[in-house]
């Protein structure tokens, strides 16, 4: 699949437009999971515009591609990308974590229109993506599962004993991404469980394993994306190199305070007002 003329800018268009309605969106509730809900913002932009088989008209389409945020504390920017889509209105992201919301701090398929599955006990919604990878195998209805983890949950040992199985039986229907910001709730991954070789692990539990240097990079991320829809007989890993709170100075600046930080509208608009002035 190649690349079209002016595609890789309109999805950084698009990218732009998701990553303001994420920040917004946490800045009316004050705080939040800034760092990694926006360090995963182009792998959604790609998928949701490039590569998912959905349709915001009927969300529950039989024959849809599915996306799991295993990662589901990252849901905001989830939220923003279906509402940017066209799931439901843009306006309802001001309800975020609001008393009787549709839009719950981490991803709950019941309350969310275009959630396909609850998650945020980390490690489960990967095994999740994986038993939904068994049963479109069983169906042969030629659904792609998607699934995007986060690097200190990749420490659970759920996350292997799901990758083990999706090796062993050759589940080439999933394709995976580690959201590989190196920071965690507790330090960088480094400090708590350093994780590298991470390729070297998901390949001996046999996947087939393509690392994006830069995992804010549209077109490095939807030619990895060909790359493992190619791939018959293996599920694929996609580690995207990413910078947590990627798009928000002063949150990348936090580092590991990033993770789940004070964030108000008077900050991002402080923001705007300096990137504006250094023509940023």
């Amino acid at each position: 699949m190649e690349v079209k003329p002016g595609e890789v800018e309109d999805l950084i268009q698009k990218a732009d437009e998701i990553r303001n309605l994420t920040i917004d969106e946490l800045a009316g509730v004050g705080i939040g999971h800034v760092g990694g809900c926006l360090s995963i913002v182009e792998v959604l932009t790609v998928l949701y515009y490039r590569f998912m088989k959905v349709n915001p008209s009927e969300p529950k389409m039989p024959l849809r591609d599915r996306l799991v945020l295993s990662k589901g504390h990252a849901g905001p920017t989830l939220y923003a990308t279906l509402a940017h889509k066209g799931f439901f209105e843009k306006s309802l992201l001001e309800q975020l974590n609001k008393p009787g919301t549709i839009l719950p701090s981490h991803c709950d398929m019941l309350k969310t229109t275009g959630i396909d599955m609850t998650t945020g006990s980390l490690g489960q919604g990967f095994s999740s993506g994986v038993g939904m990878a068994v049963g479109s195998k069983i169906k042969q209805d030629g659904v792609t599962i998607y699934t995007i983890i986060g690097d200190g949950e990749s420490q659970e040992g759920q996350i292997w004993e799901a990758a083990m199985y999706a090796g062993a039986h050759e589940l080439d229907n999933i394709i995976a991404f580690t959201d590989y910001n190196r920071m965690q709730i507790d330090g960088t991954v480094d400090e708590v469980v350093k994780l590298d070789p991470l390729d070297k692990k998901w390949e001996a539990f046999g996947w087939h394993v393509v690392i994006v240097e830069d995992g804010h990079d549209m077109e490095e991320i939807s030619q990895a994306i060909v790359a493992a829809k190619a791939v018959a007989g293996r599920p694929s890993m996609i580690i995207l190199n990413t910078i947590k709170g990627k798009g928000l100075e002063f949150a990348e600046k936090a580092g590991v305070g990033n993770h789940n930080m004070v964030i108000t509208r008077e900050m991002v608009e402080q923001e705007k007002q300096r990137t504006a002035a250094e023509g940023v």
